[in-house]
């Protein structure tokens, strides 16, 4: 019984192991028929002043034959993909065979298998004709093991080393892909915040050492894993080293609470936290509440000035939960304020808060009582509002939607300034 058992396993295997080597065939047989196409279907001669992304016929680097561009349809046809990834097969056979004929030889005698071939060949089809040829000695004896990472390697080398230009163009291009990104969209029921973050490798080790540094000195005597204390130096970000880690930044938490809920709900990331987790807030080292005083929205506040007060600016954003435009509903904080209509020419340049609306800013946009001056109205999406158009709200919310005085209740802004 074992030894039929034993028999069966080795047969299987076999048969798997003779699978795996005819594919394999199959494979470079395919690309063999991908030559032959090319060559049976020659293209017009490409202008090689232009640049190489901007040419319709060649489908691999320069020096490359062409194809006939009616001819990459009808093969993409016949084995079963689209047109572009049929351009892109017959593209990378012509690579390698023209190109980079060391591992085209490592390709026919089944030493490199087609797919990572393939990928060399689709990393080095921009290069010119001394880099591909650098590659495909660099990499030539260890195709068939290599990383990615190395073929990237590789390739960024040619093309620093044989093409400058392009190899500065798309450093600067890359470099504009970076970003700090703080996700408070995405916070969670414990109160953290992803960011990610992507930096020139220059800041990124200079970043590093100063997390490091800064995380050993982080409350000694408090037995905190170190990623913990990594994070906790995000937040002494750009504070005065001189003044012992004081002062420097503010931070503003909306903050309500009320006496129906034992959670407390933070209007800034529109999320729900504990009341032990605000006092911890509060309690790190060198942090300084202040506790501002609860912003009636029923109160109609004024001033002798043009412009609105501060005050003024967080009770029209506190009593609008979204911006009054039409079709736009994003979050107020942070928003700006327009005023709901136009001062007559008696009227005296006072604006209350009544006339305030919370209003995302956009750009060029409308204001409430018409476009704004040297924009043209058809800038806007869909009807400007008028007075009557803007939403108001004979009870405004007392949750994540403004801080307005409620019976019992206790609704306000705290201020953490760390």
């Amino acid at each position: 019984m074992d030894t039929t058992s034993s028999t069966r396993e080795q047969q299987v295997i076999d048969a798997a192991r003779n699978t795996r080597r005819e594919l394999s065939r199959l494979e470079v047989e395919q690309l063999l028929r991908a030559i032959e196409w090319v060559e049976l279907h020659p293209g017009a001669e490409v202008d090689t002043s232009i640049e190489w992304g901007m040419r319709d016929l060649e489908i691999a680097g320069d020096g490359a034959p062409t194809i006939d561009e009616g001819a990459v349809a009808e093969f993409a046809l016949a084995i079963g993909v689209s047109t572009d990834s049929g351009r892109a097969f017959l593209g990378e056979a012509v690579e390698l065979c023209h190109r980079l004929p060391t591992i085209w030889g490592k390709v026919l005698d089944g030493t490199v298998p087609v797919w990572k071939a393939r990928r060399i060949a689709k990393a080095t089809i921009c290069l010119p004709v001394e880099g591909a040829a650098f590659v495909d000695t660099a990499l030539y004896f260890v195709a068939s093991r290599c990383s990615f990472a190395e073929i990237e390697r590789q390739v960024e080398k040619a093309r620093r080393e044989f093409d400058p230009a392009e190899a500065e163009r798309r450093r600067a291009e890359a470099a504009e892909h970076r970003h700090v990104k703080t996700h408070l969209g995405f916070m969670t029921s414990d109160g953290l915040v992803p960011i990610t973050a992507m930096a020139d490798v220059a800041d990124a080790v200079a970043f590093e050492d100063y997390v490091a540094a800064e995380a050993a000195k982080l409350d000694p005597a408090i037995p905190l894993p170190l990623q913990v204390r990594r994070s906790m130096v995000l937040g002494r970000l750009g504070k005065d080293p001189a003044d012992g880690g004081r002062g420097g930044r503010e931070v503003i938490i909306y903050a309500h609470t009320r006496p129906d809920q034992t959670m407390v709900d933070v209007e800034n990331t529109r999320s729900t936290i504990t009341p032990e987790q605000l006092a911890e807030w509060g309690r790190q080292a060198n942090t300084k509440v202040t506790i501002r005083p609860v912003i009636d929205l029923d109160t109609e506040l004024s001033t002798q000035a043009y412009q609105p007060t501060e005050d003024m600016k967080e009770q029209a954003r506190l009593r609008y939960r979204e911006c009054v435009f039409p079709y736009c509903h994003r979050h107020t904080p942070g928003t700006a304020t327009s005023t709901t209509s136009s001062p007559g020419p008696s009227d005296p340049p006072r604006p209350g808060t009544s006339r305030l609306c919370a209003a995302a800013t956009t750009g060029s946009r409308p204001t409430p009582h018409g476009p704004t001056p040297g924009s043209p109205a058809s800038g806007s999406s869909g009807p400007t509002p008028t007075v009557a158009d803007i939403p108001t709200d004979p009870d405004p919310p007392t949750t994540a939607g403004g801080a307005r005085r409620t019976p019992g209740g206790q609704a306000g802004v705290t201020r953490l300034i760390t």
